[in-house]
């Protein structure tokens, strides 16, 4: 987790830092002798950061003095680098209110010198460890800043457009989220195969052979391939928002560049959202090929499940994304992007249609794409006159894109095998193995789409109308 905060830092100080605040800590960030860390939540706000309290005072030699507590920082007091600094969300005595009067202060644990060394302590201190479900070996703190008179901070970039450079962190963040999601969920379920080929148990349900692996066992198979799938297809996922992210930042082609940024934008709550609660299944899925072994501690598989539980939290929960989604991506543009994103979807179907043999594939990729495009039809509909109805329906929605995001590139892989066969580079098995690994997900996972688009409508106009006061 570490060095993740310290690439999203680094990024937000590289793009809205002064060129004096870069010299002094940007290096250090980048190289990891340092550490960093983002404040933004607060025990009385939560996620609603326009109700923030965190002060900062101007001083006569430019610097701030910041007061106020954050809560869940991540790698807020260590001892593993010299130095720790602080990316702070905080307020000037004459902000506006709520979000558009958060401005960003850097706040080192330790001061530094004009030559560079480590001088006085700062005014800030660890008052808390956060005790959590998982995550044991990451220090996650309250901090306290200026119980001494104020902790020194200096602005990043203009005042009240804190939030604004937060976000550059918090992309760069959610994408680490989702891609530790894939990660958790390709240990959880190359432990659960380890297990599978190992241990022995039942009877061959074909050959009625006893003293087999539980690998053998068609259920246990089953589960094995639905993990395998789901990991291929967010992977797939990320690993092309990747590639949009470099496409937006460094290619010459305006016109390419801005399709890749509105791209990541529409995606980046899918990659973060779907790919962090598709893990949650997958760390379940390896505890019951374990049985019993995976509720006993020595196994290790628990321990994976109860780490993966917070990534659908960080960087703000799954409804959160959900909302980010329909509210600030779909609606704000008109669904402009994603039928853009359908477009290239259908192509890709056609290319499976017209290639041997993967026209049930094709099939089931139409059928998914034009529930995504219902879905939407109905969030535009009713996201003016029904927002509360829309929003209920969001995480819904959120696995919808998800859902038909990942068989759209597992679809792409399946063209990328077959095009690859008879090639050196390729064993015969490997390609053969996604061949049936994609067929598999088309046609065991991919056939929830059609249910999810029924439940953003269904579970979006019953939630609105329940009055909950009278539980």
């Amino acid at each position: 987790m570490l060095p993740q905060l310290n690439t999203g830092e680094a990024e937000a100080i590289l793009l809205a830092a002064s060129d004096e605040l870069k010299a002094t800590y940007l290096q250090k960030l980048v190289t990891g002798e340092w550490g960093g860390t983002m404040n933004l939540t607060e025990p009385q706000a939560g996620s609603d950061l326009a109700a923030i309290r965190c002060r900062a005072e101007p001083q006569a030699d430019g610097s701030y003095r910041i007061s106020g507590q954050k809560i869940f920082i991540s790698y807020g007091e260590h001892e593993i680098t010299p130095n720790i600094v602080h990316l702070v969300l905080a307020r000037l005595p004459d902000a506006p209110p709520g979000v558009k009067g958060i401005s960003m202060f850097l706040v080192p644990k330790f001061l530094v010198n004009r030559d560079g060394s480590l001088g006085a302590q700062n005014d800030v201190r660890c008052v808390g460890l956060e005790h959590k479900l998982g995550i044991h070996g990451s220090p996650t703190c309250a901090m306290s800043f200026g119980d001494k008179g104020g902790a020194a901070g200096w602005i990043v970039g203009q005042a009240n457009r804190g939030l604004e450079y937060m976000f550059i962190m918090m992309n760069e963040a959610r994408f680490g989220v989702g891609v530790q999601g894939i990660g958790i969920g390709e240990r959880a379920y190359q432990q659960a195969l380890a297990f599978a080929r190992e241990r022995v148990q039942g009877r061959d349900a074909v050959t009625g052979a006893v003293g087999q692996p539980i690998i053998n066992h068609p259920d246990v198979k089953r589960m094995l391939l639905t993990m395998r799938a789901r990991i291929l297809a967010a992977r797939a996922l990320a690993y092309t928002a990747a590639g949009w992210f470099d496409i937006a930042r460094h290619s010459t082609d305006q016109a390419a560049a801005g399709k890749a940024k509105r791209y990541v934008d529409l995606l980046m709550p899918v990659v973060k959202g779907w790919s962090t609660e598709l893990c949650q299944q997958v760390c379940y899925d390896a505890i019951q090929v374990h049985g019993g072994m995976g509720f006993v501690e020595e196994t290790g598989v628990a321990q994976h499940y109860r780490d993966a539980r917070i990534i659908t939290i960080y960087e703000g929960t799954t409804g959160i994304q959900a909302n980010d989604l329909v509210g600030r991506k779909v609606l704000r543009e008109n669904g402009a992007t994603l039928r853009e994103l359908i477009v290239e979807m259908r192509g890709v179907a056609a290319e499976l249609a017209a290639a041997e043999g993967m026209q049930s594939m094709a099939g089931r990729l139409t059928e998914d794409i034009a529930a995504l495009e219902r879905a939407l039809d109905w969030i535009l509909a009713n996201g003016r006159d029904q927002l509360a109805a829309v929003l209920a329906g969001a995480v819904p929605f959120l696995h919808l894109l998800g859902s038909v995001c990942g068989s759209w590139q597992l679809a792409r892989v399946a063209l990328a095998a077959r095009n690859a066969a008879g090639k050196a580079a390729y064993s015969a098995d490997y390609l053969r193995s996604l061949d049936q690994l994609t067929r598999f997900h088309a046609h065991a996972l991919a056939v929830q789409a059609p249910a999810l688009a029924a439940a953003i409508v269904g579970a979006g106009e019953t939630a609105a109308a329940c009055a909950l006061d009278a539980w």
